[in-house]
């Protein structure tokens, strides 16, 4: 059994590592297999050699971001206990890494070595695939990004799009214009949007055309200049609906496509132009891929098991069929 003192020299930063009434200290022991004792602003750790020296750490990490002004919340823990087992270096650099946007919250960053990945390869690739499992904050960060882009006047306008498959030709008989029709189908990009900028600003953005959004079949036939072009839902895009959007790209515009390859809804027997895209697309070194995996969710922990449940059924009913004659 191995024990290791350690010191904090502002008790505040201590007290937030350590949770309300020690919960973070509490996760920390579950998760590490070790005991912590929390006492001021000193912590007592006891376990294994190497838990001890991950754990120590994890508190050093921690209390790097801590100090930067961030507040520390449980799910914050839990993010940063996965990154401790894919790479220990890696927390604070993730966890400080600051995307500015309009709203009250000021900034959104990164919270997995995925999501930071996926930062990352929007800043440098002019086209960027995202592609991984709900939750992973695919179109989150995206939105992020973009707003920041806004911000930074990087770019002059922010086009948001997703394919309306199922209104199909039949929006022409919806009420309304063409906002009210497509609305059911583009709220989720309302919703990450209303929460980086203000409610006034994006109306009176979206009046003067430096936000649009709309289905992806209003793309055909335009070239898209100045813009930050965010892609959402794209498996259920055709072949020939991918290709069409992926050449509007135009002068210093960025596009980001994202989407989950096992969640089409495109009627049987009709590929997918995200995978489809991504067969085609692989060797352009220009183009950059990331793939969020299940550790890259951070929504309710319950998602992950959720995720774990329905891939385990799924796997086993294709073993099933394989055995059935």
């Amino acid at each position: 059994m191995n024990e290791r003192l350690l010191e904090f020299k502002d008790s505040k930063v201590a007290q937030m590592i350590a949770g309300r009434f020690d919960e973070n200290v509490k996760l920390i022991e579950k998760e590490m297999g070790l005991n912590v004792i929390a006492r001021g602003n000193t912590f007592i750790i006891k376990g294994s050699e190497d838990r001890v020296r991950l754990t120590e750490k994890l508190f050093q990490e921690l209390a790097l971001v801590v100090n930067e002004g961030s507040y520390l919340r449980k799910h914050d823990v839990i993010y940063a206990l996965k990154l401790l087992n894919r790479n220990a270096e890696a927390i604070h650099e993730v966890y400080l890494d600051r995307i500015e946007v309009y709203s009250k919250k000021k900034y959104i960053t990164p919270k997995t070595h995925g999501q930071k990945q996926y930062v990352d390869a929007i800043r440098s690739y002019d086209i960027v695939f995202n592609i991984g499992p709900a939750g992973t904050g695919k179109t989150y960060l995206a939105m992020a990004m973009a707003v920041n882009a806004l911000k930074n006047q990087k770019v002059s306008r922010i086009i948001l799009t997703r394919p309306a498959i199922e209104a199909g030709e039949k929006l022409g008989y919806l009420p309304g214009d063409m906002r009210d029709k497509v609305s059911p189908y583009l709220r989720p990009l309302y919703d990450a949007l209303y929460d980086m900028m203000e409610p006034n600003m994006i109306e009176g953005y979206i009046d003067v055309g430096i936000i649009e959004v709309a289905p992806l079949a209003y793309m055909r036939g335009r070239t898209l200049n100045d813009a930050f072009i965010i892609l959402d839902e794209a498996q259920n895009s055709t072949p020939e609906q991918m290709k069409m959007f992926l050449t509007r790209l135009g002068f210093d515009s960025k596009a980001v496509i994202t989407g989950d390859i096992t969640q089409s809804d495109l009627p049987n027997g009709i590929v997918s132009g995200l995978t489809k895209a991504v067969e085609i697309l692989k060797g352009i070194d220009d183009i950059k891929f990331v793939y969020m995996m299940r550790d890259d969710v951070v929504r309710h922990e319950l998602v992950q098991k959720l995720l774990e449940a329905y891939e385990l059924y799924e796997s086993e009913r294709e073993k099933a069929n394989i055995k059935t004659p």
